[in-house]
């Protein structure tokens, strides 16, 4: 079963409430996202440390309902 972008919204911020949140569907299928993601939580981290502080908020879900998500994360610049 398909995620739709509204719930991946809403997992992301539930694990990250300051985050700013963009999902877009890629494909029309409800399997392919990219997320822009904004959290000052991210300050300090690497880039690979913000992607899997997004992949824990999706509780498992990647790779199953959530077949593909082109991530881009950054912490704001001020």
């Amino acid at each position: 079963m398909a995620m739709d972008a509204r719930e991946i919204e809403e997992l992301i911020k539930a694990h990250l409430p300051d985050a700013t949140v963009e999902i877009r569907d890629l494909a029309g299928d409800g399997d392919h996202y990219a997320a822009t993601v904004i959290s000052p939580s991210f300050k300090g981290k690497t880039r690979v440390q913000q992607h899997q502080m997004v992949y824990a908020a999706l509780q498992g879900r990647m790779g199953g309902a959530l077949h593909a998500l082109a991530l881009t994360t950054a912490a704001p610049e001020n």
